[in-house]
């Protein structure tokens, strides 16, 4: 697993060892980060349920002004500090090992950008978005990774379920505010 592009472009990613963790394949990655393109410059990231910390690392990467990347496990929270020591994006990055519940519960100010990648069929994704909804600028993008077959709601707030593209088993879906779409 690499970086594709920008600042950190080529730069090798560590992951947790087992299967706790699901990195995103290269493939499905390169493809989301062509939707969003031209959303990614400036904005302050989420990357929730983190894993590695591939998808905040690479908006970073890319010029994203902050990246918060939040993880309940130890062994998660230790590989995305260490992926942005190795990348040199620690400076603008924030690492929160905590539920996400719990975090976005908190005083985290507002995103622009919210990447959703939690364990499959845990009832985690459905869970979330509405609570990362309420945490989203209105010009912001709720990007969510989940299997195809896996049902996700209409709308969550004021975000309304957008286009959803499918790779493979994998679907990306991106929820965006009602004012905007």
């Amino acid at each position: 697993m690499r970086v594709i592009t920008g600042s950190a472009r080529g730069k090798r990613l560590s992951v947790c060892a087992g299967d706790a963790v699901r990195p995103t394949p290269d493939r499905v990655k390169e493809a989301l980060f062509s939707i969003i393109q031209f959303q990614v410059e400036g904005r302050r990231v989420l990357d929730l349920f983190a894993g590695s910390g591939q998808l905040g690392i690479e908006a970073l990467s890319r010029g994203a002004r902050e990246a918060v990347f939040v993880d309940a496990a130890q062994q998660p929270a230790a590989v995305v500090a260490q992926n942005l020591e190795s990348t040199g994006l620690s400076d603008r990055a924030k690492v929160k090992r905590m539920d996400f519940a719990s975090y976005l519960a908190g005083d985290c100010g507002a995103f622009d950008l919210a990447f959703l990648d939690p364990p499959y069929r845990t009832g985690l994704l459905q869970r979330a978005i509405p609570l990362v909804a309420g945490r989203m600028n209105p010009g912001g993008t709720i990007i969510c990774e989940n299997p195809t077959d896996e049902p996700l709601p209409e709308s969550a707030g004021d975000f309304i379920r957008g286009r959803s593209y499918r790779y493979g088993k994998i679907a990306l879906t991106l929820y965006k505010h009602k004012d905007v779409t």
